[in-house]
């Protein structure tokens, strides 16, 4: 039986743009939508054989860009060295603040650039996850 891959997904929020209209196309129902093989033979007008075969080359070309240039991999260790900074901050908030009241400015424009992040991370991609 054919298995989804779902770090493919999150390839092909990175690297999406490279492959071809129709492979993209069919990358996109199988992973973003959830549709079947069927129903995306049915959509596009060809066999479930020809999606099956759209979408291991396509996998494969995701696979292939991924070794070469390892951006899915660098994004997920800038995120999670993010998230430790953050955890850091938060707690610093806790701990320091108290005791020195003149660094409450930096600690608001820290805040904000920590929502600011998140926010964009949401909007980029809601499905990001670690790979």
């Amino acid at each position: 039986m054919f298995e989804k891959n779902l770090e493919m997904s999150f390839l092909l929020d990175f690297y999406g743009d490279v492959l071809g209209e129709r492979r993209r196309e069919v990358m996109s129902m199988y992973y973003n939508e959830d549709l079947s093989l069927s129903e995306i033979a049915d959509e596009i007008g060809i066999s479930r054989q020809g999606v099956r075969d759209l979408i291991k080359k396509a996998e494969e070309e995701l696979s292939v860009l991924e070794k070469k240039l390892g951006l899915a991999q660098k994004f997920g260790k800038v995120r999670a060295c993010a998230d430790r900074f953050f955890t850091v901050l938060r707690v610093l908030r806790q701990r320091i603040f108290p005791r020195f009241p003149s660094i409450r400015p930096y600690l608001r424009q820290a805040r904000r650039e920590e929502r600011f992040f998140r926010s964009r991370e949401k909007t980029a991609n809601l499905r990001l996850s670690p790979i």
